[in-house]
């Protein structure tokens, strides 16, 4: 597809030779306007990208499409019921269109602002998928290979027996580093430096060979950042920034805590109904957890994902980044969702999994008092997002109601609300 700035030079030609066949004077008025023909050219976008900038769908009267927007509507607002909830931002995307976004709740435990398509949440794990592009990208610019190994960029990552000098950039986004689940992520949460917890993993036990298994990381997959820097030269967040948040148009994504409070609409952490103290900790492995935006940008990033913007993510970018290396573990863990999503696997920062004979890819994410999570079909360019300030699991198991619904298939109760939804246990962020 060309760029919707510029024109090509068979376009070029081809209209000149179209010229040439008239009249003089209008070959003179024709070549009089060219020039501000191509000018003109970006209003007349492509059809995918004008899915991606079409007007956001916040009222209801503008919720159109094959699915019951009204009926997810409601089973949204009774979820919001449930005392985990806090504040939600949703947003659906239908065969590559923008087709619904709504608010829920408040944006923070006093009930004082309402969420809505202007708030700013954090993505927590789901800035992994971030990671993943970014260096599938580099990789079709040429400045680097998937299969380069660590030892050409001398991180700061240190692995059980030299392991590192071996493992490559795919191994590394894959979540094969052979390190124990979460390595470390204790340490990161009492303040301690990434780069010296990065070089104290050579003393730890690998669960298995590097590269043969998978085992979910924070502090390990944001080594990422030190090889962007070594071949771009800029900061990690200033490289996403320029090579795909501007030219996506995602104008509200940030990082760090920097990036969340400087918005005039930002979603406080809470539990419960309480508020919750404020932990940047998560925010010092910008690769794994640093990303901050509003649902719409979210959405614009799934549509990216689902191949909307080839000018700036290529087919052959998304297939290297949403294509599975290796099995996982269910995820969702006990969730009832989780029986559901057979044949897990793990690509470039990207899960992906069957859900009833369709095959769809996604990534969550959660620090304290944030989630979030994306899930989308590919083939049918269809799938929703979701950012919530709470600690609650149940938008999670919405996913599987929402697919239900765009398959036509029988309803049944993932939402489960006469359970409640307990607070999970274990690290600060989960996945």
């Amino acid at each position: 597809m060309l760029d919707t700035g510029e024109q090509s030079d068979w376009e070029r030609r081809r209209r000149l030779k179209w010229l040439a066949a008239g009249v003089g004077g209008l070959v003179l008025a024709g070549l009089i306007a060219l020039p501000f023909l191509k000018r003109a050219a970006p209003a007349i976008l492509p059809p995918q990208l004008s899915s991606v900038v079409a007007p956001i769908p916040e009222d209801p009267a503008d919720w159109r499409g094959r699915i019951d927007y009204r009926a997810v509507d409601a089973r949204l607002r009774a979820m919001m019921t449930d005392r985990s909830m806090q504040g939600l931002a949703v947003a659906i995307v239908e065969d590559g269109r923008l087709a619904f976004v709504h608010g829920y709740g408040y944006t923070a435990a006093d009930n004082a602002e309402r969420v809505s398509a202007k708030t700013v949440f954090r993505w927590a794990s789901l800035s992994k998928t971030v990671a993943g592009t970014l260096t599938a990208r580099l990789a079709a610019d040429g400045a680097l290979s998937l299969q380069d190994p660590l030892s050409v960029f001398n991180t700061s990552l240190k692995l059980p027996g030299d392991a590192q000098v071996g493992l490559t950039l795919e191994q590394l986004l894959a979540q094969r580093t052979g390190l124990g689940r979460n390595a470390y992520d204790g340490r990161l949460e009492d303040g301690e430096d990434p780069t010296v917890i990065r070089g104290s993993f050579a003393s730890l036990k690998p669960v298995c060979p590097p590269g043969t298994c998978h085992t979910y990381q924070n502090i390990a997959y944001d080594t990422i950042t030190e090889v962007v820097h070594a071949r771009t030269g800029l900061d990690y967040a200033e490289a996403v920034k320029r090579r795909l948040f501007e030219p996506l148009g995602m104008k509200n994504a940030t990082f760090g805590e920097g990036g969340l409070k400087s918005s005039a609409h930002w979603a406080k952490p809470s539990r419960h109904g309480r508020a919750l103290p404020f932990s940047d900790a998560y925010y010092h492995v910008p690769a794994a957890a640093g990303v901050n935006s509003t649902i719409v940008d979210l959405a614009i990033w799934m549509q990216a994902q689902m191949g909307l913007r080839p000018d700036v993510l290529s087919t052959g970018v998304l297939g290297e980044v949403q294509r599975s290396r290796v099995g996982t573990g269910r995820p969702y863990g006990r969730l009832n969702i989780a029986r559901e999503l057979k044949g897990p696997g793990y690509g470039l920062g990207m899960r992906s999994f069957t859900y009833r004979g369709h095959d769809l890819v996604g990534h969550s994410g959660g620090v304290a008092g944030y989630r979030s999570t994306m899930m989308f079909e590919p083939a049918t360019r269809t799938g929703i997002v979701m950012l919530w300030n709470s600690d609650a699991n149940l938008p999670f198991r919405y996913q599987a109601e929402f697919f239900d619904r765009v398959y036509g298939l029988p309803f049944t109760d993932f939402l489960e609300l006469d359970r409640g939804d307990p607070i999970p246990s274990g690290s600060e962020l989960a996945d």
